[in-house]
Protein backbone atom coordinates (compact mmCIF):
# COMPACT_ATOMS: atom_id res chain seq x y z
CA UNK A 1 0.00 0.00 0.00
CA UNK A 2 1.55 3.61 -1.26
CA UNK A 3 1.52 6.46 1.29
CA UNK A 4 -1.50 7.93 -0.51
CA UNK A 5 -3.52 5.32 0.09
CA UNK A 6 -3.38 5.48 3.55
CA UNK A 7 -4.49 9.03 3.59
CA UNK A 8 -7.55 7.57 1.63
CA UNK A 9 -8.00 4.82 3.56
CA UNK A 10 -8.28 6.92 6.94
CA UNK A 11 -10.73 10.02 5.03
CA UNK A 12 -13.05 6.80 4.08
CA UNK A 13 -12.96 5.70 7.60
CA UNK A 14 -14.24 9.26 8.09
CA UNK A 15 -17.03 9.78 5.95
CA UNK A 16 -14.09 11.16 3.29
CA UNK A 17 -13.30 13.97 5.14
CA UNK A 18 -10.39 14.37 7.58
CA UNK A 19 -8.58 17.38 9.21
CA UNK A 20 -4.86 17.73 8.61
CA UNK A 21 -4.00 16.98 12.48
CA UNK A 22 -6.49 13.78 12.13
CA UNK A 23 -4.29 12.40 9.58
CA UNK A 24 -1.23 12.89 11.54
CA UNK A 25 -2.68 11.01 14.04
CA UNK A 26 -4.49 8.13 12.14
CA UNK A 27 -2.00 8.21 8.56
CA UNK A 28 0.73 6.58 10.53
CA UNK A 29 -0.82 3.48 11.82
CA UNK A 30 -2.30 1.84 8.79
CA UNK A 31 -0.73 -1.07 8.66
CA UNK A 32 1.55 -2.45 4.99
CA UNK A 33 2.45 1.73 4.56
CA UNK A 34 6.14 2.57 4.94
CA UNK A 35 6.80 5.70 5.84
CA UNK A 36 10.54 5.60 4.97
CA UNK A 37 11.19 9.47 5.62
CA UNK A 38 12.13 11.83 8.75
CA UNK A 39 9.27 14.13 8.04
CA UNK A 40 5.81 11.95 6.91
CA UNK A 41 3.97 14.97 8.31
CA UNK A 42 5.46 16.74 5.34
CA UNK A 43 4.51 14.11 3.20
CA UNK A 44 0.96 14.09 4.53
CA UNK A 45 0.32 17.61 3.70
CA UNK A 46 2.05 17.11 0.32
CA UNK A 47 0.00 13.81 -0.55
CA UNK A 48 -3.89 16.22 0.22
CA UNK A 49 -2.81 18.63 -2.09
CA UNK A 50 -2.60 16.90 -4.56
CA UNK A 51 -6.21 17.65 -6.91
CA UNK A 52 -6.99 14.41 -8.44
CA UNK A 53 -8.07 13.09 -5.29
CA UNK A 54 -8.11 15.58 -2.54
CA UNK A 55 -9.61 19.06 -2.12
CA UNK A 56 -9.73 21.86 0.45
CA UNK A 57 -12.64 22.82 1.91
CA UNK A 58 -11.32 25.16 4.73
CA UNK A 59 -8.34 25.77 6.67
CA UNK A 60 -7.00 21.99 7.63
CA UNK A 61 -10.18 20.46 6.53
CA UNK A 62 -9.54 17.81 3.57
CA UNK A 63 -12.04 16.14 1.48
CA UNK A 64 -11.47 13.33 -1.24
CA UNK A 65 -13.35 14.24 -4.59
CA UNK A 66 -15.08 11.24 -5.19
CA UNK A 67 -17.00 12.10 -1.83
CA UNK A 68 -18.10 15.84 -3.02
CA UNK A 69 -21.56 15.20 -3.67
CA UNK A 70 -21.76 12.90 -0.68
CA UNK A 71 -20.57 15.34 2.24
CA UNK A 72 -22.96 16.56 5.45
CA UNK A 73 -23.54 20.07 5.09
CA UNK A 74 -21.89 20.84 8.68
CA UNK A 75 -18.79 20.25 6.40
CA UNK A 76 -19.31 21.19 3.06
CA UNK A 77 -22.84 23.27 2.28
CA UNK A 78 -24.41 23.15 -0.72
CA UNK A 79 -24.77 26.80 -2.45
CA UNK A 80 -28.20 26.30 -1.48
CA UNK A 81 -27.55 26.66 2.31
CA UNK A 82 -28.57 30.23 4.05
CA UNK A 83 -25.88 32.03 5.02
CA UNK A 84 -26.79 31.82 8.44
CA UNK A 85 -26.18 28.13 8.02
CA UNK A 86 -22.87 28.39 6.64
CA UNK A 87 -21.78 30.80 8.84
CA UNK A 88 -22.68 28.53 11.87
CA UNK A 89 -21.49 25.68 10.28
CA UNK A 90 -17.83 27.57 10.45
CA UNK A 91 -18.55 28.92 13.38
CA UNK A 92 -18.63 25.40 14.98
CA UNK A 93 -15.97 23.86 12.69
CA UNK A 94 -13.13 26.36 14.41
CA UNK A 95 -14.84 25.58 18.04
CA UNK A 96 -14.05 22.04 17.29
CA UNK A 97 -10.40 22.90 16.55
CA UNK A 98 -9.80 24.74 19.77
CA UNK A 99 -11.44 22.10 21.94
CA UNK A 100 -9.57 19.44 20.44
CA UNK A 101 -6.31 21.66 20.62
CA UNK A 102 -7.50 22.00 24.60
CA UNK A 103 -7.88 17.90 25.20
CA UNK A 104 -4.59 17.20 23.33
CA UNK A 105 -3.04 19.28 25.85
CA UNK A 106 -4.81 17.85 28.93
CA UNK A 107 -6.71 20.65 30.03
CA UNK A 108 -10.59 20.59 30.81
CA UNK A 109 -12.48 21.89 27.93
CA UNK A 110 -15.82 24.11 27.56
CA UNK A 111 -18.42 24.88 25.27
CA UNK A 112 -21.74 26.63 26.27
CA UNK A 113 -25.07 24.97 26.08
CA UNK A 114 -26.21 26.62 23.28
CA UNK A 115 -23.85 24.94 21.02
CA UNK A 116 -23.53 21.53 22.83
CA UNK A 117 -25.81 19.98 19.78
CA UNK A 118 -23.75 21.37 17.07
CA UNK A 119 -21.80 19.24 14.89
CA UNK A 120 -18.15 19.16 14.62
CA UNK A 121 -16.99 16.98 12.18
CA UNK A 122 -18.76 13.72 13.31
CA UNK A 123 -19.33 14.59 17.06
CA UNK A 124 -21.97 17.43 18.93
CA UNK A 125 -19.78 19.97 20.14
CA UNK A 126 -21.16 18.75 24.26
CA UNK A 127 -19.46 14.96 23.44
CA UNK A 128 -16.37 16.83 22.37
CA UNK A 129 -15.91 19.02 25.31
CA UNK A 130 -14.64 17.05 28.50
CA UNK A 131 -16.51 19.02 30.88
CA UNK A 132 -20.38 18.97 31.11
CA UNK A 133 -20.73 22.39 32.34
CA UNK A 134 -18.81 25.44 33.83
CA UNK A 135 -16.88 25.68 36.62
CA UNK A 136 -18.19 27.53 39.68
CA UNK A 137 -14.54 29.31 39.58
CA UNK A 138 -15.89 32.88 41.51
CA UNK A 139 -19.20 35.18 41.93
CA UNK A 140 -22.15 34.26 39.71
CA UNK A 141 -22.73 37.42 38.23
CA UNK A 142 -18.94 36.71 36.58
CA UNK A 143 -19.92 32.85 35.40
CA UNK A 144 -22.67 33.72 34.45
CA UNK A 145 -21.65 35.94 31.92
CA UNK A 146 -18.33 33.06 31.03
CA UNK A 147 -20.71 30.46 30.31
CA UNK A 148 -20.94 32.47 26.75
CA UNK A 149 -18.13 32.15 25.78
CA UNK A 150 -17.46 30.16 22.95
CA UNK A 151 -14.57 28.20 24.41
CA UNK A 152 -12.28 28.13 27.51
CA UNK A 153 -9.92 25.73 28.59
CA UNK A 154 -9.40 25.45 32.80
CA UNK A 155 -6.22 24.43 34.33
CA UNK A 156 -6.15 21.52 36.57
CA UNK A 157 -6.80 23.57 39.27
CA UNK A 158 -10.09 24.29 37.68
CA UNK A 159 -9.84 27.70 37.17
CA UNK A 160 -9.87 29.35 33.35
CA UNK A 161 -6.61 29.70 31.87
CA UNK A 162 -7.43 30.23 28.28
CA UNK A 163 -10.61 31.94 26.51
CA UNK A 164 -12.01 32.18 23.29
CA UNK A 165 -14.91 33.91 20.92
CA UNK A 166 -15.34 32.91 17.61
CA UNK A 167 -16.33 36.03 15.47
CA UNK A 168 -17.03 34.83 12.24
CA UNK A 169 -19.18 38.04 11.70
CA UNK A 170 -20.68 39.12 15.07
CA UNK A 171 -19.07 42.64 16.70
CA UNK A 172 -15.52 41.74 18.40
CA UNK A 173 -16.95 44.79 20.60
CA UNK A 174 -19.75 42.01 23.08
CA UNK A 175 -16.56 39.35 23.15
CA UNK A 176 -14.29 42.07 24.41
CA UNK A 177 -16.65 43.25 26.91
CA UNK A 178 -16.66 39.77 28.57
CA UNK A 179 -12.76 39.56 28.87
CA UNK A 180 -13.20 42.78 31.09
CA UNK A 181 -15.57 40.79 32.78
CA UNK A 182 -12.64 38.09 33.33
CA UNK A 183 -9.72 40.66 33.75
CA UNK A 184 -8.71 39.90 37.28
CA UNK A 185 -8.37 36.23 36.11
CA UNK A 186 -4.59 35.08 35.03
CA UNK A 187 -6.00 34.04 31.50
CA UNK A 188 -5.37 35.18 28.18
CA UNK A 189 -7.79 36.04 25.73
CA UNK A 190 -8.16 35.40 22.51
CA UNK A 191 -10.28 36.45 19.32
CA UNK A 192 -10.63 34.03 16.27
CA UNK A 193 -11.82 35.78 13.06
CA UNK A 194 -11.01 35.59 9.52
CA UNK A 195 -8.01 37.63 8.59
CA UNK A 196 -10.03 40.71 7.39
CA UNK A 197 -11.37 41.64 10.72
CA UNK A 198 -7.86 41.80 12.36
CA UNK A 199 -7.95 46.04 11.80
CA UNK A 200 -11.33 45.65 13.05
CA UNK A 201 -9.90 44.05 16.51
CA UNK A 202 -7.19 46.84 16.71
CA UNK A 203 -9.61 49.22 16.32
CA UNK A 204 -11.78 47.95 18.65
CA UNK A 205 -9.47 47.30 21.17
CA UNK A 206 -7.56 50.42 21.45
CA UNK A 207 -10.81 51.98 23.39
CA UNK A 208 -10.13 53.05 26.35
CA UNK A 209 -12.72 50.70 27.93
CA UNK A 210 -10.52 47.65 26.93
CA UNK A 211 -7.29 48.92 28.22
CA UNK A 212 -7.65 46.43 31.23
CA UNK A 213 -6.74 43.19 28.77
CA UNK A 214 -5.85 44.75 26.00
CA UNK A 215 -2.03 43.19 26.96
CA UNK A 216 -3.52 40.38 27.05
CA UNK A 217 -6.15 40.06 24.31
CA UNK A 218 -4.77 38.18 21.02
CA UNK A 219 -6.16 38.13 17.13
CA UNK A 220 -6.01 34.57 15.63
CA UNK A 221 -6.96 34.18 12.27
CA UNK A 222 -8.31 30.98 10.59
CA UNK A 223 -5.36 29.84 9.05
CA UNK A 224 -3.25 30.15 12.18
CA UNK A 225 -5.69 28.13 14.19
CA UNK A 226 -5.97 25.57 11.63
CA UNK A 227 -2.09 25.46 11.74
CA UNK A 228 -1.50 25.23 15.46
CA UNK A 229 -4.39 22.14 15.74
CA UNK A 230 -1.87 20.17 13.33
CA UNK A 231 1.01 20.83 15.12
CA UNK A 232 -0.41 20.17 18.42
CA UNK A 233 -1.63 16.91 16.59
CA UNK A 234 1.84 16.39 15.54
CA UNK A 235 3.62 17.01 18.77
CA UNK A 236 1.06 14.51 20.49
CA UNK A 237 1.43 11.79 17.64
CA UNK A 238 5.24 12.11 18.28
CA UNK A 239 5.40 11.75 21.90
CA UNK A 240 2.66 8.60 21.74
CA UNK A 241 5.85 6.77 19.90
CA UNK A 242 8.66 8.31 21.42
CA UNK A 243 7.53 7.52 25.25
CA UNK A 244 5.01 4.96 24.25
CA UNK A 245 2.01 6.37 25.67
Amino acid sequence: MKQYDAVIKVMESKGGYATLGYLYGEALKVPGVEWKTRTPFASIRRIVQDERYFFKIRPGLWALNDYKGKLPPEIYPSKKEPERKRQEYSHTYYQGLLVEIGNLKKLHTYVPNQDKNKIYMDRQLGELASINDIYCFTYDHIVKKARTIDVIWFNSRKMPSMLFEVEHTADIYNSLIKFVELQDFYTDFYIVAPDARKNEFESKLSLETFVPVKKRTKFMDYDSLSEWHSKVYEVTTLEKKLFQI
